[in-house]
């Protein structure tokens, strides 16, 4: 009993150094809380240490927006401490989510209130407020100590950067918020689909412990139909994973909701400029003939290869830019289309000099006309116009 005297007397004096503590000797483990969170409370009252042989108490009231239990039992924590502890559970409040929860699948805190101390109590909460501990000191002094309740913005990533087709993915979400029973392992679901399944399917977060707001989930990647936590993939597919949080901080208002995404590939990353290869640019006549010189007014082709780096289908523009020999651009034209998984393609452009000498013909290849992303390297030839 000593050893723990001695263990909760410095950690009140951590309290007191890092501020959970106020003047008044009421203090908390954390400075804010989510609306369900286990609110550790320590009341330093050295003069209600009645007996120094016997394990004391006193009586507090705690209270949230609305809502209080008093009187609230906190007992010594040793023989001669003075300091006194408890322990109480926010609730929550399940009527600002409304029906559809905060998973958007009916999920809701309990909102119960209920306990008489030292750790039974349970307490309802709101997203912005506060959670608030009064004490009796004497017939004229009641001591106060508060700390915040709010919610908070959630994150989302893959644990890993790359995924190979035979491994699983694994998503983690971290929102304190979705802790809604910080003495249970809390779940939901969440999204994830893929470039060969946008329709994708639905995976189970599970908390990795009791009262962490930390939540992992598992996605097996599948050659075949997406369903039940197995997702269909191909090499070479970006894998995306969603989480809509519901319950956003101060300045957001309960009824809004911010949809978060994050992705990872499955197989080696190709990169940017490297998912499709072009090549061999050259000049043809109007036959597909190659040609070294051009005519006035001749109808030619600017063509080149093309080749799908990927096992998925790949949208691209191809574009033909004709510069004179002093840099100035004479003519831009494309074509747009889609490259299925590992196709090979030759395209062309036509174009009709208006004059004899040396033009450039520059050949991009980029993701769309609206998204110039270059999917590989420019590519440039000489036309000689006699």
């Amino acid at each position: 009993m000593k050893f723990l005297a001695v263990i909760v007397i410095s950690l009140l004096a951590l309290l007191l150094q890092t501020q959970l503590v106020d003047a008044t000797g009421v203090g908390f483990d954390k400075k804010a809380y989510t609306w369900t969170n286990l609110v550790h409370i320590l009341v330093y009252a050295p003069d209600f240490d009645s007996d120094p042989n016997l394990v004391d108490t006193i009586d507090v009231s705690v209270s949230t927006s609305g809502h209080t239990i008093s009187p609230y039992k906190l007992v010594e924590t040793g023989t001669h401490t003075g300091i006194f502890a408890g322990d109480v559970t926010l609730t929550g409040d399940p009527i600002l989510k409304g029906t559809g929860g905060v998973d958007g699948q009916g999920a809701e805190p309990s909102g119960t209130q209920s306990g008489h101390g030292p750790n039974d109590g349970f307490l309802p909460s709101e997203n912005s407020g506060g959670v608030t501990v009064s004490f009796a000191y004497n017939r004229d002094q009641t001591i106060t100590g508060s700390a915040l309740i709010q919610w908070n913005s959630g994150q989302i990533k893959w644990l890993e950067k790359n995924y190979q087709t035979n491994e699983q993915g694994v998503l983690q979400i971290i929102d304190p918020d979705m802790n809604l029973n910080p003495k249970a392992i809390d779940k939901f679901e969440t999204s994830v689909w893929s470039d060969s399944d946008s329709g994708g399917t639905k995976i189970a977060m599970s908390e990795t412990g009791k009262d962490t707001g930390i939540f992992q989930g598992t996605v097996y990647f599948t050659n075949s139909q997406s369903s039940g936590g197995r997702l269909y993939v191909t090499k070479g597919d970006t894998i995306t994973g969603e989480y809509v949080d519901r319950t956003l901080p101060y300045p957001h208002s309960p009824s809004d909701e911010i949809r978060l995404t994050t992705t990872t590939i499955v197989g080696t990353p190709i990169a940017s400029l490297e998912q499709v290869n072009s090549s061999n640019p050259r000049i043809v006549d109007s036959l597909g003939n190659a040609i070294t010189t051009a005519k006035v007014n001749q109808q030619i082709l600017i063509e080149a290869d093309l080749k799908n780096m990927q096992q998925r289908d790949q949208p691209f523009a191809y574009l033909v830019q004709i510069e004179d020999s002093s840099g100035v651009t004479l003519s831009l034209s494309w074509i747009t289309g889609t490259l299925t998984g590992d196709q090979f393609l030759n395209l062309a452009e036509s174009w009709l000099p208006p004059s004899s000498g040396k033009y450039t013909a520059q050949i991009f290849v980029w993701q769309s006309l609206s998204e110039p992303n270059a999917l590989s390297p420019p590519l440039s030839t000489t036309i000689i116009v006699a």
